[in-house]
């Protein structure tokens, strides 16, 4: 007699990490480091309508930080904006993976208006009416002459879109703004326009671009300037 054949065994699936779809494009959204402070009176240079102070000492060193995390991550390109912080803070990194900084204005800041050169820091210290409105009603063009909401969405949208087509398949570290990676992470995440606001100066947050699919993979990572090498 013949033993009885077992059962083939059901079949298991794992857990596995996220793999990004082919050909998509990993951005990763590095705000700039801290800029000089601004003092009462004294407005900052203008670049484009845009307050373009420089780092501050702090910024510096954040700048230094984040660009020693993200030299071992597989760089494929480096992009800042037109005001100088952002280039400033990428500049390190670049020099270490030999790569140029591409500059794409559509990521600058969202302009504030009669607010800018600073002035902004001090209304929201002060807690000026407008200010307290801005973001209880999360809209930047409260102020006057600045922005328009829909505007600001319609520019970083499309500056998102230019440089992941660019680089399909590829990892890029875009240098940016607080603002800017807002809104770029309220786009992807259909959210409140306010939601992702206040991104920690040379934090970390991430996104995958795929066609027309937006997903979040990360907002804020600073564990490289809590806990520096």
């Amino acid at each position: 007699m013949t033993d009885p054949v077992a059962p083939p065994a059901p079949a298991s699936f794992r857990q596995h990490r996220f793999q990004p779809p082919p050909e998509a494009a990993e951005l990763i959204l590095v705000r700039h480091g801290e800029s000089e402070a601004y003092v009462d009176g004294r407005l900052f240079a203008l670049t484009g309508g845009h307050g373009d102070p420089p780092l501050s000492p702090q910024g510096r060193e954040q700048a230094r930080r984040v660009c020693a995390r993200l030299g071992s991550a597989g760089i494929d390109a480096i992009y800042v904006t037109s005001l100088r912080r952002t280039a400033q803070t990428a500049a390190r990194l670049a020099e270490q993976l030999g790569l140029d900084l591409r500059v794409e204005a559509g990521l600058r800041e969202v302009y504030l208006g009669d607010w800018e050169g600073g002035l902004y820091r001090k209304k929201v210290a002060d807690g000026d009416p407008v200010s307290q409105r801005v973001f209880a009603e999360e809209r930047w063009d409260v102020i006057p002459g600045a922005e328009p909401s829909a505007a600001f969405a319609a520019r970083v949208r499309a500056a998102i879109e230019r440089v992941a087509a660019a680089h399909l398949g590829q990892r890029v570290a875009v240098f940016s703004h607080g603002g800017v990676i807002g809104q770029a992470l309220a786009l992807a995440s259909g959210s409140r326009p306010f939601a992702f606001i206040g991104a920690d100066n040379a934090s970390i947050s991430r996104l995958v671009i795929s066609g027309d699919s937006w997903i979040v993979r990360g907002f804020n990572d600073t564990a490289h300037l809590d806990h520096p090498a």
